[in-house]
């Protein structure tokens, strides 16, 4: 659905609909779809194709990106479980209604565009709050209702919305950016106090993260760059370790081997892990740089693939699955985040460019020389860069492949298989980083199983520059562990099994 899916939506298109379309008409000029409110299925006809005219998260920030979704997925939870037998929402509980106001999905959806309505107004207004409104008047709905009766769906919506949203706000990410500060907000600032023990210009301690500098690309109004600008990295979001998790009391209960491969002191194994990337670098194809976009664009690999899965089991499923299926997902991969930033909060490991650098220095490698060069012999090592963009965080664990692992087990629980039947086109010409160039001819990214994927998304890390094998190794088996969790915490609150 996102980018023209025919069908398939996802985790990311809960309010996403991340792509270029013209500013919303009024409200008055708002036109009608045709979408039957009682046979329809909304997260496949009206949120895959919604798209706002602006983005506020970058498709690579993904504790920023996925915890915008995550709350809009949840009030779809919350405001559909008074509708459900026996479901029990997470920040509110609203009763039951009649099993006769539960047999078309008109109630069910009404009350789930206007709770996910809640939460883009208090969590992500200005990218897509006027996109939103128009959404809901263009299937009859009146977004103006504010109305908070527990026994209409349009009131049951803005109570289940409303407190997911207060819950966004009071998780400890910082939305506001008031935390420590009374004037002059910094929204999801940290408050922690972390401190790189290296600088962008010094590589101290060669085991530890170092600040990239790069490029100014984010100036006021949006721009896309300023030339000869330059900036320093800052971890994004260290505080995401600090939120309450669903599934767990504490990520540092969930083990996670130090990563003694990227260790300067133990040199080989470190000078191990830097030729690898190396010659991943220098053997670059067309299908790898493709992929290593697609997995790096966390609207896509991530986003788009538990759509797909439900998609391929659509006959089986009625709308309950697939809302279930998906926050069965958003829960999987928001406390995978969690405990993922734990780790690269305690490990604080260097990043795969700061690596080669000490390695090798000012002597000349073979490797991808940059984009349209391809790869080259003489390269010095301190000029090598990563094809992809790195990460504003730590090296360990891997953020993309634990969140795919997870969502992958996720799936697999609640949908029963390892099927995902995903494929993705890619024109020639239109990656980001060779624009024009790459890949030379059109090619499909194609994943039948979610065990394909997950390799596939792991490995895409490596070809990118941006994580170590042994890292993505291990992430994959961290994980997993977070779609088990999730499958289980979000099943007992489907059979009412909570306190």
């Amino acid at each position: 659905m996102l980018g023209g899916l025919g069908g398939a939506s996802a985790t990311a298109l809960a309010t996403l609909g991340h792509g270029g379309a013209a500013a919303a008409a009024p409200a008055a000029e708002v036109a009608p779809v045709a979408f039957d409110l009682d046979s329809g299925n909304f997260i496949k006809e009206l949120i895959g194709p919604f798209h706002p005219p602006r983005d506020v998260f970058a498709n690579m920030d993904v504790t920023l990106l996925h915890r915008f979704i995550h709350y809009s997925i949840t009030s779809w939870f919350d405001a559909t479980a008074p509708y459900h037998p026996t479901a029990v929402g997470v920040h509110s509980r609203l009763g039951r209604r009649p099993s006769s106001e539960a047999a078309t999905n008109r109630n069910k959806t009404i009350a789930a565009l206007h709770a996910n309505y809640q939460v883009v107004k208090r969590v992500e207004p200005l990218g897509r709050g006027p996109a939103f409104r128009d959404l809901l008047i263009s299937v009859g709905l009146d977004p103006d209702d504010e109305s908070e009766d527990p026994t209409s769906p349009v009131g049951i919506g803005n109570l289940a919305g409303k407190a997911v949203a207060a819950a966004a706000l009071r998780d400890g990410l910082n939305q506001l950016g008031t935390v420590g500060r009374r004037y002059n907000p910094r929204p999801y600032g940290d408050y922690t106090g972390y401190r790189p023990v290296n600088t962008a210009f010094s590589l101290t301690n060669p085991s530890r993260w170092q600040p990239q500098l790069t490029t100014h690309n984010r100036r006021h109004g949006g721009g896309g760059g300023d030339l000869g600008i330059y900036t320093v990295q800052q971890f994004v979001t260290p505080q995401m370790r600090l939120i309450k998790a669903h599934t767990y009391r504490d990520p540092g209960q969930l083990k996670l081997a130090p990563p003694q491969f990227s260790d300067h002191t133990r040199a080989r194994d470190y000078k191990r892990s830097v030729d690898e990337i190396l010659e991943a670098s220098a053997a670059l194809t067309d299908v790898q740089k493709a992929t290593a976009e697609f997995f790096d664009n966390k609207i896509l690999g991530i986003g788009v693939s538990v759509g797909y899965a439900a998609q391929a089991h659509d006959a089986q499923l009625d709308l309950n699955d697939w809302i279930h299926v998906l926050f069965t997902s958003s829960v999987a991969i928001f406390d995978a985040l969690i405990a993922a930033w734990h780790q690269k909060a305690k490990y604080d490991a260097v990043r795969p460019f700061s690596a080669v650098r000490h390695v090798y220095g000012s002597r000349r490698v073979t490797a991808w020389g940059g984009p349209g060069v391809g790869t080259v012999h003489d390269i010095p090592a301190d000029q090598w860069a990563s094809y992809l963009n790195v990460g504003d965080h730590p090296e360990y664990p891997s953020g993309s492949t634990t969140l795919c692992s997870a969502e992958a087990q996720a799936a697999r629980r609640y949908l029963g298989d390892d099927v995902l039947q995903l494929t993705w086109p890619v024109r020639a010409g239109s990656t980001a980083v060779e624009p024009g160039l790459t890949p030379a001819t059109d090619l499909e990214l194609s994943y039948a199983t979610w065990d394909e994927f997950v390799r596939t998304c792991a490995i895409s890390r490596v070809w990118g520059g941006v994580h170590f094998r042994k890292t993505i190794e291990r992430s994959i088996e961290f994980g997993t562990q977070f779609g088990d969790l999730a499958y289980e915490w979000v099943q007992r609150r489907i059979n009412g099994d909570v306190d």
